[in-house]
């Protein structure tokens, strides 16, 4: 049994949260330079020349990347064989959240639903932490980490499609609701989207498919392939940059398949904004 230290987690998920808010993650920077260099329209490829400027300005000044620092998403793996001392692993998440949150001068958005009312106060500083985590085998911890904004959860979607509708129905939910979005995730976007299991597990899919790296080929020769044709059909839309019109409304379309009841065809689309900041470390 592996023993790691309680405050050690805690250090390592708060630097990966400091380093996030300023730090554009080099996939996403090289996505967005090569769409820039594609992109048709000279006013969305002045667009991208300004996000990539804003990029190079937010690494060398140490200042977030986006007024909206998101809330703190992650998905854990913990190995059978790991033990923590000094506390639950949850806690030390939480805790890293929020150190690294103040630490950067980054913003705290988590609030009530209703009332509004700011939590970093009652729960903790832009707490609680999303986790998502699952037991393997081995005796490390494996951490993926994301800044989720407002704009582009608030476009995402999530449906149950009859079997019949197969890949076209697919095609044709995701191109809706890209469609429906329009500027308001700040595209270009990248575009994660599950299919199969139950209609959670098709929305938790969507979300963990953003944390691939962008230029990354699906494992799944079929799905690689609908991830082409999707990507295609969605710059075809015309959004283009923060939405000023071109060719370069999505940089990635990922997808994340599960076996299925017999009877549905759950699909979820979750959107990421072009300030794509995520990172993966092992403890």
């Amino acid at each position: 049994m592996r023993v790691i230290e309680f405050n050690d987690v805690v250090k390592a998920v708060r630097d990966i949260i400091v380093h996030c808010g300023t730090d554009l993650p080099q996939d996403a920077y090289d996505a967005l330079q090569k769409a820039m260099e594609e992109e048709k329209s000279p006013v969305s490829k002045e667009v991208l020349r300004q996000i990539l400027e804003n990029a190079d300005i937010a690494k060398s000044e140490k200042r977030p990347l986006c007024q909206d620092t998101g809330l703190a998403v992650f998905f854990v793996k913990v190995g059978d064989e790991v033990k923590i001392n000094g506390g639950l692993l949850k806690d030390a998440i939480n805790k890293g959240t929020e150190q690294g949150y103040q630490d950067a001068y980054l913003r705290a958005s988590t609030c009530e639903p209703f009332s509004r009312a700011n939590l970093k106060d009652k729960i903790g500083y832009n707490l609680p932490a999303i986790i998502h985590f699952d037991i393997v085998a081995g005796d490390t911890i494996d951490i993926e980490y994301a800044a989720k904004g407002g704009g582009s959860e608030n476009v995402s979607r999530a449906t149950v499609l009859a079997p019949a509708a197969g890949k076209e129905g697919v095609l044709k939910f995701v191109k809706e609701c890209i469609s429906n979005a329009g500027p308001n995730p700040c595209p270009p976007i990248t575009v994660g989207v599950g299919i199969g299991g139950t209609f959670e597990r098709a929305a938790i899919s969507s979300k963990h498919a953003l944390f691939r790296t962008l230029g990354s080929v699906n494992e799944d020769p079929e799905m690689a392939q609908f991830e082409t044709q999707i990507l295609e059909e969605l710059n075809k839309l015309g959004i283009g940059a923060m939405g000023m019109g071109g060719t370069k409304t999505a940089l990635a379309v990922h997808i994340e398949s599960n076996p299925c009841h017999i009877a549905s065809l759950p699909v979820s689309v979750n959107v990421q904004c072009h300030s794509s900041r995520h990172t993966h470390i092992v403890i």
